[in-house]
């Protein structure tokens, strides 16, 4: 299984890039979605020939509440539409995991159910927190699901200036799908994902 052997620089790595993500200028990005309190990006992605998207909104709510719900861990499965199975595979130090998660069909099912296997890690960011993963190349496959494939992805959370009990919520995504599938309906899944997301997770809390 590779890429494992060295828990602490995958981590390290891992949060870099999202860190260098959180900088892009704005003039890079373009609106894919936008609702009344959530806004999706894009960008084409350096990691494959998809997009890297941003989303961001805020939520009514601390900073660790949130990263609570989004981390892996049972609360997730209560509340996020997309997922529907969630199993902690290998626990390490310092708030990091692999996990294997399923996730419903989408599109009238155009696109198929997925399974992916990611690496996450959870650590301090400014005032806030991020929560970051990316997939491994795990060689166990249930044969009915597709495989798809995280490259980098996490969200920052951070407390609101001028008022600590909301929370500015700026999530990174970049997931290869894999299978045939047109890019029109991968651009358009995601954007509805990412803004669902804010949705249930809104509820949730």
């Amino acid at each position: 299984m590779e890429g494992l052997s060295d828990v602490a620089s995958l981590a390290t790595k891992l949060k870099n890039t999202l860190i260098q993500y959180h900088s892009i200028e704005e003039d890079k990005w373009r609106v894919a979605k936008k609702t009344k309190d959530v806004t999706v990006w894009r960008k084409p992605s350096e990691e494959f020939n998809g997009y890297l998207y941003k989303a961001q909104g805020v939520i009514e709510d601390l900073v660790n509440s949130i990263i609570d719900h989004i981390r892996p861990g049972p609360c997730r499965l209560d509340w996020d539409s997309l997922m529907t199975s969630l199993d902690i595979l290998e626990n390490f130090e310092e708030n990091c995991c692999v996990m294997r998660y399923t996730t419903a069909g989408q599109l009238w099912n155009i696109i198929s159910p997925r399974e992916f296997v990611d690496f996450s890690y959870t650590v301090g960011y400014k005032e806030g927190l991020l929560s970051c993963g990316v997939s491994l190349d795990w060689d166990e496959k249930r044969p009915e699901f597709v495989r798809g494939y995280n490259h980098p992805c996490g969200w920052f959370c951070v407390p609101l200036k001028d008022n600590p009990n909301q929370s500015l919520l700026t999530g990174y995504i970049q997931t290869d799908l894999r299978g045939m599938i047109p890019q029109s309906a991968v651009d358009t899944a995601m954007a509805s994902t990412l803004t669902n997301f804010y949705g249930d997770l809104r509820k949730a809390l």
